[in-house]
């Protein structure tokens, strides 16, 4: 392979895992993303190297603006999506995100604040990511986006004011927290509503999404009482005889059901806030292959 050749792809692979990261966040969607960089790299092999000065700066050009395309159809899809819809579940664990040190990192990747990413623009959404994510500067964000810097800074703002990110989440210790979601599943099994109701917190909410393809709520499902008699009917239903396992997914740690899906459990000030399922197969094929590979 000429030395030239061999340069462009490793510059290439040295930025996949951004381009990844940047796709994924979006999109809301793993495999819409491995298309999108493998589109990206199409681009990348029949591009003049001899105009491109920072191979970073273009890949990521490429990639956002195949992104702001692939958004464009996506809206239409969501509006026809049946039920809540949820992103691709992503294990966080090995890294495949990017870094998730702190609590603001793991937020940028949370299934919460990827929903409230569908609320903007395709224009927004990409000055938002690529501020908040990894850190681009206005000027740099308008370089990528052909925009001006100006302009950038309003959209960021204006994004901004429309998420209302949540503040970093309340954590317990992975020990604390797996301690309290196996007392909760245990009551589950168990058929007992009242132990659930003084786990879960007032306000509680379950959002399911099984995109039309498998049973699951079409609605979320809202207060401590309903969301307690949901989580027996689910387990009655489905739980008996799954395998269990823990991982981190989307920066939170989360449950595995067998093959069939994922179980995110929220903790605040020790009671269960929220819970989340993804069981639709058709998002799970990157978990599942993630998982293959581990």
């Amino acid at each position: 392979m000429p030395t030239h050749v061999t340069a462009s792809v490793a510059d290439f692979e040295e930025h996949r895992p951004r381009m990844f990261g940047i796709a994924y966040r979006m999109l809301g969607s793993a495999t819409e993303a491995e298309d999108i960089v493998q589109d990206a790299y199409l681009r990348w092999t029949s591009a003049d190297r001899g105009d491109v000065e920072h191979p970073g700066a273009w890949l990521a050009k490429a990639v956002t603006n195949l992104c702001l395309n692939a958004l464009t159809s996506a809206r239409v899809r969501r509006e026809e999506y049946v039920g809540p819809w949820l992103p691709e579940p992503v294990l966080t664990g090995g890294g495949a995100l990017g870094p998730l040190e702190s609590a603001e990192q793991r937020d940028s990747v949370s299934m919460a604040l990827l929903v409230l990413l569908e609320q903007l623009t395709p224009v927004e959404r990409a000055v938002y990511v690529l501020r908040e994510a990894f850190a681009y500067s206005h000027r740099d964000i308008a370089g990528l986006l052909d925009l001006s810097e100006a302009n950038c800074r309003q959209l960021y703002r204006r994004a901004a004011a429309r998420v209302s990110a949540p503040k970093p989440r309340f954590e317990p210790d992975p020990a604390r927290w797996q301690s309290l979601v196996e007392t909760f599943l245990e009551a589950a099994r168990g058929g007992d509503v009242a132990r659930l109701e003084t786990m879960l917190a007032a306000d509680a909410k379950y959002v399911g999404d099984g995109g039309g393809v498998v049973s699951a709520a079409r609605r979320p499902i809202l207060g401590r009482d309903k969301v307690a008699r949901f989580a027996v009917g689910i387990m009655a239903k489905y739980g008996a005889d799954l395998t269990i396992r823990f991982a981190e997914v989307n920066g939170s740690p989360t449950l595995l059901f067998g093959d069939l899906g994922i179980f995110q459990v929220e903790i605040e000030d020790g009671l269960v806030s929220g819970l989340r399922t993804v069981t639709n197969p058709e998002k799970l094929a990157f978990l599942h292959r993630q998982l293959s590979h581990s």
